[in-house]
């Protein structure tokens, strides 16, 4: 596909972006305590620069000390702060991209034990449970807030950037104001249309007042809160036709509150660009240029949409994360090599917000931009195991200047990341896949397909380097019957090597159960689901737990919770509840396990014999996360 409109420059008022690739705002935890951009900060952002995006957004900078939603936040209510900006904005400019800082205050979704103070909004509504019931702010703050926003905006000008993004979205405080779910007050900030719009209009006044017309001003809005009695997208067309009067440049169009976040941080499930009917209706009301955003990741979708006038640039998110080179890999028809976002929110959304700097499972070397470096000597590097872990060392290994050979056992590489791809909504894992499989193509790594590797072999090839990548194999609990009955393991089942009947019985309701018990539902069997823990889909993050369980409703999947298995028949299980009550579910045509996975290391132990430089990851050290896999690949390649 030629992607000539994402290639094309567009002016946001006074500014020029050189193209429609846009990094929006992201919390990633690398600033400094103290508020200023880290020297991490500057190698991320300067990547992403390098990389060929047209428009970077720092992520969402503090307006005001008393509302600082987290410990490593960038901030800009002090000018002590500016110079840190103005190091990492001139590394930008000089790899060619535009910047923009999105400013915030972070509202009902602050942080009062950061801030020191207690958290404020429009109307005394927490944002959901668990969070503090914030502080109606009072009349005198609203207005002593719009002053620092304008200052702020100042800073920002100071340090060189290119334009300023007001954050009226995702329920921080402008837009608790806007929305007449959240805004109850009957002063001139309350009540009609024109009063809740007040604060966004004399922030952007402010804002524009104090610098000119020399830098943009964009808001980023919802286009839709995704909750019942919040704003539609009529509501936000209203509003982006609003915004342009009082002057705004341009406008980002996000999506959700936080208690609706499946629909800000998508999960694999949604698809790229999901929020584009949204966005194709604000981008009638206005005549200022619109940024979409929503899980897009190859820029196919992008470059249609944006030659159909439905938007006029596209924020590649966690794109961006996963790979910081996608336009000029657009660009120079080297798709081929796109590390792909999958969506699996492990390392991003997951470390956000545990205050943690962001991480990727697809690309470890997030955070580590800059860091890798040739070997100063080039071994010969043995590689056991062709899952993503032992693809990813190997490939490192050898863009390092080592020799890597990589043996797997069977015929497929991808290991358990590719059966992951076989449940409903996740196909988009494959692409990540793929992409290791042409990374060790394109850095030579030499692969032996259907090879068992053993000591033998090892001492044989006497390499310099061995690493242990045989990940794990499904988790056979001594339980009666388990062996006897004909059970049928989940991977057997994604993997085509097993089938099974109508009714089916799926033993172990944890994240493979429950995404197995789904997959099997698409497929119109009755499943029914029986896991030891109080629910079932425990240990899957929230936002994917959220489609996964929409899936067992829809397919009508039955679940027994609290339940240990007892023993095992040909047609079902026996099993008791915590009050020691004792139960059978029989009369099942299969009974599919997935009660979990066990590490599988057969060779560490006697290699570590012949070959000192020897080292075990992933799964095969204990059975994790693919995240834990991919970096500590990374961490092993980069060492040697």
């Amino acid at each position: 596909m030629n992607f000539k409109s994402m290639f094309t420059s567009i002016k946001i008022g006074p500014m020029t972006v050189p193209n429609r690739f846009v990094v929006p705002p992201m919390g990633n935890n690398f600033a400094n305590t103290d508020g200023t951009m880290s020297d991490n900060s500057l190698a991320y952002y300067r990547e992403r620069a390098i990389g060929g995006f047209g428009l970077i957004t720092f992520e969402a900078t503090v307006v005001d000390k008393k509302a600082k939603g987290g410990p490593r936040k960038p901030c800009l209510f002090e000018d002590s702060t500016i110079e840190s900006f103005k190091r990492v904005i001139d590394a930008c400019h000089e790899a060619g991209a535009k910047i923009s800082i999105q400013l915030q205050h972070a509202g009902p979704e602050g942080n009062a034990a950061v801030a020191g103070h207690p958290i404020k909004a429009a109307s005394a509504i927490p944002s959901s449970f668990g969070r503090n019931t914030p502080v109606a702010i009072s009349r005198e703050e609203i207005y002593e807030l719009i002053e620092l926003y304008g200052d702020a905006a100042v800073r920002a000008q100071k340090a060189g950037a290119d334009a300023v993004e007001v954050h009226c979205a995702h329920g921080y405080l402008v837009n608790s104001f806007l929305s007449p779910r959240t805004n109850k007050r009957v002063d001139e900030f309350g009540g009609c249309f024109e009063n809740r719009m007040r604060l966004p209009r004399l922030i952007i006044e402010n804002i524009r007042k104090k610098v000119g017309d020399s830098m943009a001003i964009l808001c980023r809005i919802n286009s839709s809160d995704e909750v019942a009695g919040g704003l539609d997208v009529h509501d936000s067309a209203t509003i982006a036709a609003y915004l342009e009067e009082c002057g705004v440049d341009g406008l980002h169009v996000s999506r959700a509150v936080h208690i609706r976040d499946q629909y800000m941080w998508a999960p694999t499930v949604l698809h790229a660009g999901f929020s584009a009917d949204l966005v194709t209706e604000i981008k009638k009301a206005v005549t200022i240029p619109v940024i979409t955003v929503g899980r897009f990741t190859e820029p196919h979708f992008a470059e249609l949409l944006v030659r159909q006038g439905r938007c006029d640039l596209v924020a590649f998110g966690r794109q961006s994360l996963a790979d910081p080179h996608t336009p000029n890999k657009a660009k120079e028809s080297r798709l081929q090599e796109l590390n792909p976002c999958i969506a699996c929110l492990q390392g991003c959304v997951h470390n956000m917000y545990q205050g943690k700097p962001v991480k990727c499972l697809v690309n470890p070397f997030l955070g580590h931009e800059g860091e890798v470096k040739p070997a100063e000597v080039s071994k010969k590097v043995i590689v056991v195991g062709g899952g993503v872990g032992g693809m990813l060392a190997g490939y490192t290994a050898a863009m390092r200047g080592h020799d890597v050979t990589l043996f797997e056992a069977t015929d497929t590489l991808g290991g358990q990341m590719r059966l992951a791809a076989y449940p409903p909504g996740k196909g988009d894992i494959t692409n990540m896949v793929r992409s290791y499989v042409a990374k060790c193509e394109q850095y030579g790594v030499k692969i032996r397909m259907n090879t068992r590797v053993t000591p033998e072999m090892i001492s044989a090839e006497a390499p310099d380097v061995v690493i242990i990548a045989t990940g794990a194999t499904p988790l056979v609990l001594p339980i009666p019957g388990i062996n006897e009955s004909g059970v049928i393991n989940a991977v057997d089942l994604l993997d085509g090597k097993e089938s099974c009947g109508q009714k089916v019985l799926v033993v172990g309701g944890g994240m493979v159960g429950c995404e197995t018990a789904a997959f099997l539902g698409e497929q119109e069997h009755d499943v029914t689901v029986i896991e030891l823990r109080d629910k079932v889909g425990a240990d899957v993050i929230s936002e994917h737990r959220k489609f996964l369980m929409g899936d067992f409703e829809e397919y009508k999947i039955k679940s027994v919770t609290s339940a240990k298995v007892a023993k095992f028949f040909g047609d079902g299980v026996s099993y008791t509840l915590e009050d020691g009550s004792e139960h059978r579910l029989e009369g099942f045509d299969s009974v599919v396990l997935a009660m979990g996975a066990r590490a599988y290391d057969p060779l560490s132990e006697e290699v570590k014999k012949a070959v000192k430089e020897t080292y075990v990851i992933g799964d095969a050290v204990r059975a994790r996360r693919a995240l834990d896999a991919t970096n500590e690949a990374l961490e092993i390649a980069m060492k040697i």
